[in-house]
C-alpha cells in the first residue's frame, strides 16, 4: 500500500480527461509526481496544467494502452524522470452505443484492445516493476457493469467483465507467492465525464449516462481512499450497489427490465449528429477537461461512498446511540 509522501509516483492511463483527469488532479493534491498516459495530447496537456496547479509534478508520456509496448516504454520514461513507481491507476477506455446485431467485428476487436487489454498491459507492466520491491497499488476502474450488462454497451461491458475475472484471477496468484501488492478495483455508476460526446454511436439520440450522475470527483475520492486503505475492492454509489446485489438476487427480472427501459435511459432527447467525432480509433482533437456536459444534473458526493469510507465511526455512533436510548429507555422505566 503506498503511502502520502512527496515522493509517491503515480501513473494515470487515461489521464487526458473524465475519471482518469479528476484522478491525476487528486493525487496532484497530495503533492504526488503523476505521469499523465493517454493518445490526445491536448488533453495531456491540459492535464498538466491542472497536476501542477494543484502542487503536485507532471510528465506527459503520449501511450496507446493496447499496444503493450508502449505501455512498457511509457513505464520506463516514468521511472527515469520520477524513479520507482508506487500506484498504477488503470481508466482509460473507449466504448460503442449499438445493438449488439449491427457492431462490427472490428468494433468488439478495438474496445476489447483498449478497454480490457489497456488494462492487462498496465497491471502486467506495473507487476514487473513492483514484484521485486514486494510493494505497490493498481486500481482498476471499474464500474457496476463489471457485474450487469445492459443494453447497446455489449463491448464494453464485456471488457468490464473480463477486467473483473483477471483482476480476481491475478490477485489469488499474487496472495499465493506471498507478493504484497496490493490489486483493487473500484466499481463506479455513471460519471458525467466526456466519455458521452466522443464514444462511437449508431443510435439517432445523443448517448447520456443513466442517472443519478456523479462527477468524476467522486470517482478520484474512492480510488485515492482505496490506494490509502488497500481495500480490494469499492462500490461506489447507491446504483452501482443496487445493479450489483440486483444482479444476484434477480437477474432475469433485470434482464426484462433492461430489455424494456435500458435504450430510453441511455439515450437523450437530442438527435446525434451523423458527423461528429469519435475516439475508438484515435483521439478526438482538443482538450476536453474532466467533466461532461452534465454538470447541473451531475452529484458531487455519494453519501453510500461516504458511508462506506468511515464504516467504523458509523458503527460506533450506532453502538452510542443504542447505549444512549438504553440509558434512558432505564431511567423511564425507572420513573415509571
Amino acid at each position: 500500500m503506498s503511502g502520502t509522501t512527496d515522493s509517491e509516483v503515480v501513473v494515470v492511463t487515461g489521464a487526458s480527461a473524465g475519471v482518469g483527469r479528476a484522478t491525476a488532479r487528486a493525487f496532484a493534491e497530495r503533492n504526488a509526481k503523476v505521469a499523465l498516459l493517454a493518445r490526445g495530447e491536448d488533453g495531456l496537456e491540459g492535464a498538466r496544467e491542472d497536476v501542477e496547479d494543484a502542487g503536485g509534478e507532471a510528465v506527459v508520456v503520449p501511450t496507446d494502452v493496447s499496444n503493450y509496448d508502449e505501455v512498457e516504454a511509457a513505464a520506463e520514461t516514468v521511472e527515469d524522470v520520477f524513479g520507482p513507481i508506487d500506484v498504477w491507476v488503470n481508466d482509460a477506455m473507449v466504448s460503442v452505443f449499438s445493438p449488439a446485431a449491427e457492431m462490427t467485428a472490428d468494433d468488439y476487436r478495438r474496445v476489447t484492445e483498449v478497454t480490457y487489454l489497456g488494462y492487462v498491459h498496465g497491471t502486467q507492466v506495473a507487476l514487473e516493476r513492483m514484484r521485486p520491491r514486494n510493494e505497490g497499488t493498481i486500481v482498476q476502474v471499474g464500474s457496476a457493469l463489471a457485474y450487469r450488462g445492459i443494453p447497446l454497451q455489449s463491448a464494453y461491458c464485456g471488457a468490464k467483465h473480463a477486467i473483473q475475472g483477471f483482476t480476481e484471477s491475478v490477485r489469488t496468484e499474487l496472495l499465493h507467492d506471498d507478493v504484497d501488492v496490493q490489486l483493487s478495483m473500484v466499481q463506479m455508476p455513471a460519471m458525467n465525464t466526456p466519455q458521452f460526446e466522443w464514444s462511437k454511436s449508431r443510435m439517432s439520440k445523443q448517448p447520456q449516462p443513466v442517472p443519478p450522475i456523479y462527477q468524476p470527483e467522486v470517482a478520484a475520492r474512492a480510488i485515492t481512499w482505496t490506494v490509502d486503505r488497500g481495500k480490494d475492492e469499492l462500490w461506489v454509489g447507491r446504483s452501482t450497489v443496487k445493479a450489483i446485489l440486483g444482479n444476484r438476487l434477480i437477474p432475469r427480472r433485470l434482464d426484462n427490465l433492461l430489455a424494456s427501459g435500458g435504450y430510453d435511459a441511455q439515450l437523450s432527447d437530442e438527435p446525434t449528429d451523423p458527423d461528429r467525432e469519435h475516439n475508438l480509433y484515435e483521439p478526438v482533437s482538443g482538450d476536453h477537461g474532466a467533466h461532461g456536459p452534465y454538470d447541473e444534473r451531475a452529484r458531487d458526493r455519494s453519501y453510500q461512498l461516504q458511508a462506506s469510507m468511515h464504516r467504523r465511526v458509523l458503527a460506533l455512533i450506532v453502538v452510542l446511540a443504542t447505549a444512549v436510548a438504553s440509558v434512558l429507555l432505564g431511567r423511564s422505566l425507572m420513573d415509571d
